[in-house]
């Protein structure tokens, strides 16, 4: 039976020099407390997101140890990955919660990340979605109507180029609107009441703040739809958000606008960049060189908490309405959302670098 080493480099050494000779051994976690680590602050999402899943790991893991969440803030999660990348042990003693903050600086070459989305290996892949939308100021009334923004200025009120809004960015740009940036908010929030309050007239949300504050603007007649981000499916392909199946994708507005699917290093560096921050945002992994056994065993873990009757009967408040991705859907998507080809990097880092003055 395997079971956690107490402490100290030399178990974990031992540990993975015996594992090929007990590849099919049980693993045992009883008595044991294993870190959930996140890199942010308390009470944001991505706490929030572990904190909920943390005692269904601790159900369904071998011996039920005690699953706890660390908290490591900083570099807008960037110190917290450089940390568990350097420290981590590859015994289950800990395993790390992602997010598109995460993913987005190493997509894109950000000099600070020091970690490796390759050497890591997925347990869980938790999806997000998000809507781009505008003012009603701006004339239009009905997402049909988008080609008719085509020269009108959109201004758009950002946290930065290099976050979440870069998926925006790139999709205004794929489809040819004029879109002035004010960056420096705050939060999606703040953006939203500048919206509101006529100060700009374009933002995007995510799927939470989207149904509960934006939802009622489109109801009033202030706020219209241009188009979700939608989700791939088994095959990679993008569909409708299930959280909104009644607004177009991103790629289904670009074929009405453009008369042909989108393709190219602009549009691979917009779905690499989309894919992490929304379909795939918030992976649980473990080191790769984590013993088989181990890997197993949290990954079952992990298939049975997603479905369980009371995570099922809880999850909308903090999951939404998205399958989680367990098992080899995980691998698929996490895969996805972690890698870009060389040409898309070196695509988008030019343009932020020529039209946000961004520095990599």
């Amino acid at each position: 039976m395997i079971r956690i080493p107490r402490r100290g480099p030399l178990g974990a050494a031992v540990l993975g020099a015996a594992a090929p000779a007990r590849a099919q051994a049980p693993v045992d976690f009883a008595g044991r407390t294993i870190e959930f680590v996140i890199p942010f602050a308390e009470a944001g999402g991505s706490d929030v997101w572990a904190r909920f899943l943390a005692p269904f790991v601790t159900k369904y893991l071998p011996g039920n140890p005690n699953v706890i969440v660390r908290n490591i803030p900083g570099g807008g999660s960037i110190t917290g990955a450089n940390d568990w990348a350097q420290r981590a042990r590859p015994d289950g003693s800990s395993f790390f919660g992602s997010s598109a903050s995460t993913q987005l600086p190493f997509l894109l070459g950000d000099r600070r990340v020091r970690y490796d989305f390759a050497k890591w290996t997925p347990l869980i892949v938790s999806p997000t979605g998000g809507v781009v939308y505008v003012s009603s100021r701006t004339g239009i009334s009905r997402t049909e109507q988008i080609g008719e923004l085509v020269g009108k200025e959109l201004v758009f009120p950002s946290q930065g180029a290099t976050g979440l809004d870069v998926v925006p960015i790139l999709a205004l740009h794929l489809l040819g609107l004029n879109t002035r940036y004010v960056f420096g908010m705050r939060g999606r929030g703040d953006a939203r009441l500048a919206v509101e309050r006529g100060d700009a007239n374009a933002d995007h949300q995510t799927t939470p703040a989207w149904l509960t504050q934006v939802v009622p603007m489109v109801q009033a007649g202030a706020a219209v739809p241009l188009f979700s981000y939608g989700v791939p499916n088994a095959a990679g392909e993008i569909e409708r958000d299930p959280s909104f199946p009644e607004i177009p994708t991103f790629e289904e507005v670009y074929r009405r606008m453009k008369g042909s699917a989108p393709s190219g290093p602009a549009y691979e560096a917009y779905r690499a960049c989309s894919v992490a921050a929304f379909a795939g945002q918030k992976p649980a992994v473990l080191p790769k060189d984590t013993p088989a056994p181990i890997i197993a065993a949290f990954r079952k873990a992990f298939q049975d908490a997603v479905a369980d009757p009371e995570l099922q009967a809880r999850k909308e408040a903090v999951l939404g309405d998205y399958t989680q991705a367990v098992g080899p859907a995980a691998e698929t998507l996490y895969a996805t959302a972690t890698t870009i080809s060389p040409e898309a990097r070196a695509w988008v880092r030019q343009f932020l670098t020529a039209n946000h003055n961004t520095r990599f």
